[in-house]
């Protein structure tokens, strides 16, 4: 059955559960056009990482918009998207890489692992340790947010033409790629 953005409930969600990362009682309300010409705004407007901040909230909002339904959240799609990746991966691994909490971390594979979408094994070189991999029902979860994924951007991204978008996702990278490792 489809759900919001187009996206296929994950299996083997038996009753419903809150995931690791709580939602707070927002009310959605759609805000105002903002003044560009409002002294406020020229100032914040002229500050990039201002820019940056917000256009990443609102992409964040957009994307668990569309992530809802499944009990999911933007963090739990990201560690998905890292276990796409790998052959697995440790849990302090993914905190490292994806810059969250270990404590985040536990609770959010334990929300994958009862959708089914991820697993934990035993780690091939050292029995002791366990590792966690995406399974075949959290890659068609993937294929499906993805799409999600891209209307999102498009949404974001509409008032530039396609070379505009190339330019500023190359930039976005050459910094994620400084600033991020």
């Amino acid at each position: 059955m489809a759900h919001g953005c187009g996206m296929l409930a994950p299996q083997g969600r038996t009753e419903h559960r809150e995931p690791a990362i709580t939602r707070q009682n927002v009310t959605h309300v759609t805000p105002k056009p903002i003044d560009a010409d409002e002294p406020w705004m020229r100032g914040l407007h002229a500050d990039t990482g201002y820019l940056l901040y917000r256009l990443g909230l609102r992409s964040g909002q957009l994307f668990n918009a569309c992530l809802q339904e499944s009990g999911l959240r933007l963090r739990h799609y990201a560690v998905l998207r890292f276990l796409a990746g790998s052959e697995g991966a440790l849990q302090r691994e993914l905190s490292a890489r994806l810059g969250y909490d270990p404590s985040a971390i536990v609770g959010l594979v334990d929300d994958l692992e009862k959708q089914g979408l991820a697993e934990r094994r035993p780690a091939p070189d050292d029995r002791r340790s366990r590792i966690v991999v995406l399974t075949e029902s959290g890659r068609g979860f993937l294929r499906d947010t993805d799409e999600a994924g891209q209307r999102v951007t498009n949404e974001l991204l509409g008032p530039l033409d396609p070379a505009e978008r190339e330019a500023l996702h190359a930039l976005l990278l050459r910094i994620a790629e400084d600033r991020l490792n």
